[in-house]
């Protein structure tokens, strides 16, 4: 499967930004699809996940804020964030692992996105 994530931007703090990740390929709604971030000088950390079976896991620092959806007959998977923090700033990439375990790791996921860069002005 391939990944295209798209719709990063420059937003104020408490502003929302819907992010979009398009796949292709067969057998998209087999597969879980998540969302990692990596600010400068960190660690790429885990956002979100909708896994195959249609769960949905997220980060501690983003529940309630973000929530991730996805549509497998389009074959994409949106990550919808609001109340936006300066601490959100970071570029966002989207990745997809057949069917789904430790969905929190990036480095079981053999697919991955290009990232795109959200960045949260005070």
């Amino acid at each position: 499967v391939q990944l295209q994530a798209s719709g990063g931007g420059l937003v104020q703090a408490g502003d929302s930004l819907r992010l979009s990740c398009v796949g292709s390929g067969h057998s998209f709604s087999s597969y879980t699809v998540a969302w990692f971030r990596q600010a400068p000088g960190k660690e790429r950390e885990f956002v979100a996940a909708f896994t195959w079976s249609g769960s949905t896991s997220y980060a501690d620092s983003v529940k309630g804020r973000f929530t991730i959806s996805r549509d497998n007959r389009k074959k994409t998977a949106d990550l919808q964030m609001n109340s936006l923090k300066p601490e959100d700033t970071a570029v966002y990439s989207c990745a997809a692992q057949a069917r789904g375990s430790n969905i929190r790791t990036p480095g079981v996921y053999g697919y991955w996105g290009q990232g795109t860069q959200v960045t949260v002005s005070s």
